[in-house]
């Protein structure tokens, strides 16, 4: 296994989660797409509910989420911060869990794990800083038409080329499985990604922060 640079763009999760909804298909029987920049999507909607509304020639799109995502996530306080495995199982719940009911898009999820705490302080900055140029898509908006959210499952899948953890670097490989489930009932089929978890912390005493999320 190659070890993914903690210097990869920051665009590298959203990009990947845009790709999420684009290989769900959601219920649209839409093809797959191996590798889909969010500003690729297109950007009219589909269904009784309108289309985001799409920023102006030059302007970015809109980042902030409206509120707590259906069913909740955790937050770094109900688990053990002094535990690798426990910090990035609640960072990839936060980043996972969209919820079209409040989200302008999936980049939502990204920042909301960073208000919450569960990165480095220069890892969230990077990701609250990124602006997606487009409206998430038409995908995205049929999420909407069914004010639609995902459910997450996660599954430990390490590989023996992992490196050993250190006193303060650790490296994690989990499999996330989202399925989005509407309020209406609808659902479409879930879609699984490879996560790659790198984690920091300064001293064997303190808790560990994720610095770095790569999809394989």
């Amino acid at each position: 296994m190659t070890i993914p640079s903690t210097g990869k763009a920051t665009a590298v999760v959203t990009a990947v989660l845009a790709c999420v909804l684009l290989a769900a298909g959601c219920g649209s029987g839409s093809k797959q797409d191996a590798a889909v920049h969010p500003s690729a999507s297109a950007a009219a909607g589909t269904g009784p509910y309108p289309a985001p509304a799409t920023p102006r020639e030059g302007e970015p799109f809109p980042v902030g989420s409206k509120g707590t995502p259906k069913g909740g996530v955790p937050r770094p306080v109900d688990i053990d911060q002094r535990q690798a495995d426990a910090v990035a199982r609640g960072t990839l719940t936060v980043m996972w869990t969209f919820d079209s009911a409040i989200d302008h898009g999936p980049h939502d999820a990204s920042v909301r794990a960073a208000d919450a705490g569960w990165l480095t302080k220069a890892y969230a900055a990077r990701l609250r800083a990124y602006r997606p140029r487009s409206a998430p898509g038409a995908q995205w908006n049929e999420w909407a038409s069914h004010r639609a959210y995902t459910i997450v499952t996660l599954q430990k899948t390490e590989d023996a080329a992992r490196p050993a953890d250190t006193d303060t670097e650790a490296w994690r490989q989990w499999t996330v499985t989202t399925t989005p489930s509407g309020r209406d009932g609808w659902s479409a089929k879930p879609t699984t990604v490879i996560a790659y978890v790198h984690l920091t912390r300064t001293a064997t005493d303190k808790t560990w922060r994720v610095d770095d999320v790569t999809v394989l």
